[in-house]
């Protein structure tokens, strides 16, 4: 998902004085924060109201006296334009991506590959199994005398890797071409053939390039660019008066292009890829064969100090011995909690990468409780929002002009991207307490899910719960979607700095000993910047390049330690604000009622876009 449009509304609101004003939240456990749910939902639990200054706004509003006649009219033709003459200029560079009209062959081939690489993965194409897995390097303890052995070409740094989503098979990719022997450690039985594509940004994408060019080709051949059409926010429902402005569902707010920034840095334009094929296409290209073991979780390891590495121990009770272990094994790292000793009910199980998709209905309604006691012991954040998913085979009304879309409303947001081969990828995040789940189907309602999130973006009649009428197009997305395509999870990041005075994590925030973290299991974030798997690529490029300049396995914690120093600020950045660009979405339609401070706003967002994408697509990591 590109989602820089959360960054874009956090820092327009920190150029303002009135942040405050659009989007303060009360914390999960805050009573005042909670209503009761609406029975015509048929949601389980409470609904999460915003409180502070948001709230008070809109309660003296609807105290004040309402002059009709102030929200008569249209909105402005111009906000009704897909494509503005600012971005068609862009979009119009000799060396820009040049749009390939959606046509029958180009979505045959993107959905057959989608659909061979996710066969390739249910065979287990490319995984450690059997007489080898027998043989395996990693199952024998080398006898390395204190004080560490010297790391040659013909005697290579050895490093384990545990999770294999996206941070752990890059960072896998990134070892092999630096010539260290490397294993990954996956929990699923297999690569489930799930989730919606991914958005490789240019930043992400020169990461690849620089591991493995290989590898960034069949990417780049393999994806559908979204870089080449415009991307914005707009206005779910009618909104605004003639003094602030006038809005109808679907007006345009906000409209930029990605691919200038990315051009001025020399980097390569964004594309969108399918998860199994990003997975296969790094298995075959980036790793020997048998690197990736399946169905085998790191439980626990053991620093075996002065330089000798480190033993990983499965959840089997396997033993792994190698110089260094990396956890990319997501949100409720196992790795994270020994590294940092957290709370027994910190590593649970993780939806990674590889396995998150293969949960049914059943599964997903006991995680999401059993998450909520699971991230009080891993100091997990509850972002506030649950959200709704899927992966629609539909071509888009407006697929030829816009890449990617965000209709924003009260304490709800929609947002769709082209997820290439005529297909269109959703998430509907609404705000409300974590733990909650659907109804479960009956004769009477099969499909719980489709019901709901027909009343949450009603376009016809008196809209939704709230009297509004949303704009047709999240309705026309939504309809294309069936019920069991439908996936609901909530929502979780973490602290974006170190919220601890332990001088050992000030020092390593990600790292200790011979052991370190990256992706999203150091530094979970909202995906409204769209940069969570990008900074997980990052990572690590960034992880391996320290790593590949030790010379004596007992500088490893030394170069690890590097690492997670040189990372942390940025990250923490990025992830910050898509905490705070994520709670501001859902205030957003507050804005367009104030008279000068909502123009002013839109004005600031639209203006900071390209600075803010120069801060991303940055070729240096």
């Amino acid at each position: 998902m590109q989602f820089v449009h959360g960054y874009a509304l956090a820092v327009a609101a920190l150029t303002t004085t009135t942040t405050t004003a659009v989007g303060a939240f009360a914390p999960a456990s805050s009573p005042r924060a909670f209503r009761t749910a609406i029975s015509p939902l048929g949601v389980t639990g409470q609904q999460a109201e915003s409180i502070g200054p948001a709230q008070l706004l809109r309660k003296l509003k609807a105290d004040l006296p309402q002059f009709d006649f102030l929200a008569e009219g249209h909105g402005n033709p111009a906000n009704k334009i897909d494509v503005p003459d600012h971005v068609r200029a862009v979009l119009s560079k000799p060396n820009a991506p040049t749009r390939e009209a959606e046509n029958e062959e180009r979505t045959h081939r993107i959905r057959s590959r989608a659909k061979q690489a996710a066969e390739d993965a249910l065979e287990l194409k490319g995984m450690l199994l059997g007489e080898e897995d027998e043989k395996a390097w990693w199952r024998t303890r080398r006898d390395i005398p204190k004080g560490g052995r010297a790391v040659t070409t013909e005697d290579p740094l050895t490093v384990l890797v545990a999770g294999g989503g996206l941070a752990g098979l890059v960072t896998a990719a990134a070892c092999h071409s630096k010539g260290m022997k490397v294993a990954i450690f996956e929990q699923a039985s297999s690569y489930a053939p799930y989730g919606g594509p991914i958005q490789i940004q240019s930043n992400a994408l020169r990461a690849i390039q620089r591991i493995n060019p290989e590898v960034y080709q069949e990417l780049v051949n393999a994806g559908t660019c979204t870089a080449d059409r415009v991307s914005g926010l707009k206005i779910g429902y009618r909104k605004g008066n003639k003094l602030a402005g006038l809005y109808d569902a679907g007006d345009w707010l906000v409209r930029f292009d990605t691919v200038g920034p990315a051009l001025e840095a020399g980097l390569p334009a964004t594309v969108v890829v399918d998860r199994p094929v990003i997975q296969q296409i790094l298995v075959k290209y980036g790793l020997p064969e048998g690197t990736v073991r399946i169905a085998s979780r790191v439980q626990s390891y053991e620093n075996l100090g002065n330089g000798r590495g480190v033993k990983a121990i499965l959840e089997d009770g396997t033993e792994a011995y190698a110089d260094a272990l990396v956890g990319a094994d997501g949100i409720w790292s196992q790795v994270r909690k020994c590294i940092h000793e957290l709370g027994d009910g910190a590593g649970g199980f993780a939806a990674s990468g590889a396995a998150g998709g293969a949960l049914d209905d059943a599964e997903a309604r006991k995680l999401a409780r059993d998450t909520v006691k699971i991230a009080s012991q891993a100091d997990r954040r509850y972002s506030g929002f649950t959200c709704y998913a899927a992966l629609a085979p539909h071509r888009a009304s407006n697929i030829e002009d816009v890449s990617y879309q965000i209709l924003l409303g009260e304490k709800k947001y929609f947002v769709s991207t082209d997820g290439g081969g005529e297909r269109q990828q959703w998430f509907a995040l609404i705000r409300e307490p974590a733990g909650g789940v659907d109804e479960v189907p009956t004769p009477e309602d099969p499909t719980p899910k489709l019901t709901r999130l027909r009343k949450e973006f009603a376009c016809t009649g008196t809209g939704d719960q709230d009297g509004n009428v949303w704009d047709q197009f999240a309705l026309e997305l939504i309809e294309a979607s069936s019920e069991d395509d439908i996936k609901r999870r909530d929502l979780y990041d973490g602290a974006p700095l170190l919220t601890t005075f332990d001088p050992r994590r000030l020092l390593n925030p990600w790292a200790r000993g011979p052991v370190a973290l990256c992706g999203d299991a150091c530094h979970p974030m909202m995906p409204n910047l769209g940069q969570g798997g990008c900074q997980s690529t990052e990572d690590g490029y960034r992880l391996v390049e320290e790593l590949s300049g030790v010379k004596n396995t007992r500088e490893v914690p030394v170069a690890l330690a590097k690492y997670s120093r040189v990372r942390v600020i940025r990250t923490a950045i990025v992830q910050g604000f898509a905490q705070l660009g994520s709670d501001l979405l859902v205030d957003f339609d507050l804005m367009m009622t104030i008279p000068l401070l909502g123009p002013f706003f839109l004005t600031m967002t639209q203006l900071s876009m390209p600075w803010i994408l120069r801060f991303l697509y940055t070729p240096e990591f």
